[in-house]
C-alpha cells in the first residue's frame, strides 16, 4: 500500500448521528473517513489541529435548532491544503465557520472541504496546534468590537468575563490599539491571558462594579463595555457605561433582562447583538485575514494548550464533556 493510500486508510472523522440527552450520553462515532472528492471552487484541507468549542458540544445535545444530522462537528482548524488548485496545494491555512460544523461536515476529522474563498494563509510564527485553536474566539471578539467601533487609544474597554478565551481575546485586541483595559473576573482572580499593555483588575466579589470603574476613571465609565456572560453582569455592564458608550453582548443566561430605556436613549447607549453562528467560513477568513498581522508581529498571541488539552479524535467524546463541564483550557482535536 502506498504512502498516500495508507494515510487515507488511517483517516477517521467525527460523526454525530443522533441527538445526545446530556453530556454523559454523549456518543460521536468515529469512522473512517474516505479522500473527499473535489468540487468546483473548493479545496481540501489536511486538518492538523481544531479547536474544540462549546459550541461543539452543544450542538451534539441538540442545542442548534438549525444543525443537520447526521454531521461532522467543528468549527476551528488548522491544516495543509492537499486537494485543489495547484497554487493552493500545500498552503498551510487557518480557519473557522459558522457553518462548519453545523449545517455542513465541519473540521473533527482528517479532511475538510471548504470554499477557495474561505482560505486564509496561517501565520507562519504560529504552530498548527496554536492556529488550530484560535478561530472562535478570535472571530467573535473581533466582530464585535469591529461592530461596535474598533476602540481607540485612550479609550477604556471593560470587559466582563475577562478570564473567558472570547474575553482574553476581546483584552488583547482592545489593548493592542491602545485602548486603556479592565478585566472583570471573579474571586479576585489574575488575568491569566496575554495582552501587550497593563490590565486593570476588577474583582466582582468586591460589587459595585460600575463604582469600581469610575473611580478609576474620573467618574466617565467604560467607552465599550464587551459583557462576555450577558443577564449575571448586565445591570452593572450598563451602569458602568460612559456616555455615548458601546456594549457588546455575545452570551446570556438569562433571556429576559430588565432595561431602564430612559438610562439608554439619555447615555446614547449602543448595543451590539454578535452571534458568530451567523458567520461563515468565508466570513471568518477575511476576519483571521484582519488578525494575522497581529500574530506575526506578536501583538496578539494564542491561546496556551497544554498536553493535557490535546485530545486525539478517537476521544472527541471526553474533549466535549469536558468543554460542557466547564473546561478552563483550550481544548484541540489532533490526530
Amino acid at each position: 500500500m502506498s504512502g498516500k493510500n495508507s494515510e487515507e486508510a488511517a483517516a477517521v472523522a467525527v460523526r454525530l448521528v443522533e441527538q445526545a440527552a446530556d453530556a454523559a450520553s454523549l456518543r460521536p462515532v468515529i469512522t473512517p473517513q474516505p479522500y473527499p472528492r473535489l468540487g468546483h471552487g473548493h479545496c481540501i484541507v489536511e486538518v492538523r489541529s481544531a479547536g474544540v468549542n462549546p459550541s461543539d458540544a452543544k450542538a451534539a445535545l441538540g442545542l442548534m435548532p438549525h444543525a443537520v444530522w447526521p454531521r461532522t462537528p467543528g468549527r476551528d482548524y488548522a491544516g495543509v491544503i492537499v486537494g485543489g488548485s495547484s497554487h493552493l496545494v500545500g498552503m498551510e491555512v487557518w480557519g473557522s465557520g459558522g457553518d462548519l460544523g453545523i449545517v455542513r461536515d465541519g473540521s473533527h476529522a482528517r479532511y475538510l472541504v471548504i470554499d477557495t474563498a474561505a482560505v486564509s494563509i496561517k501565520p507562519a510564527a504560529l504552530s498548527m496546534r496554536e492556529a488550530g485553536a484560535v478561530g472562535v474566539p478570535f472571530v467573535t471578539a473581533y466582530e464585535g468590537l469591529r461592530r461596535a467601533g474598533l476602540p481607540v487609544a485612550g479609550e477604556v474597554v471593560l470587559v466582563m468575563g475577562g478570564n473567558g478565551k472570547v474575553g482574553q481575546a476581546a483584552i488583547q485586541l482592545a489593548a493592542q490599539r491602545g485602548a486603556r483595559v479592565f478585566a472583570v473576573n471573579r474571586r479576585g482572580e489574575a488575568y491569566a491571558g496575554h495582552a501587550c499593555a497593563p490590565v486593570e483588575l476588577i474583582d466582582a466579589e468586591r460589587g459595585d462594579i460600575a463604582g469600581q470603574v469610575r473611580e478609576r476613571t474620573a467618574g466617565r465609565g467604560a467607552d465599550i463595555v464587551f459583557n462576555t456572560v450577558g443577564s449575571p453582569y448586565f445591570a452593572a455592564a450598563n451602569q458602568a457605561m460612559a456616555p455615548g458608550a458601546r456594549q457588546i453582548l455575545i452570551s446570556t443566561l438569562d433571556r429576559a433582562v430588565p432595561f431602564d430605556i430612559f438610562q439608554f436613549y439619555r447615555g446614547r447607549h449602543t448595543y451590539v447583538g454578535i452571534d458568530s453562528l451567523a458567520l461563515d467560513s468565508i466570513a471568518c477568513a477575511r476576519i483571521l485575514d484582519e488578525l494575522a498581522p497581529g500574530f506575526a508581529a506578536g501583538t496578539l498571541a494564542p491561546f496556551t494548550t497544554p498536553p493535557d488539552a490535546v485530545y486525539p479524535r478517537e476521544r472527541a467524546a471526553d474533549a466535549y464533556r469536558a468543554v460542557l463541564g466547564g473546561a478552563r483550557q483550550r481544548l484541540v482535536l489532533e490526530g
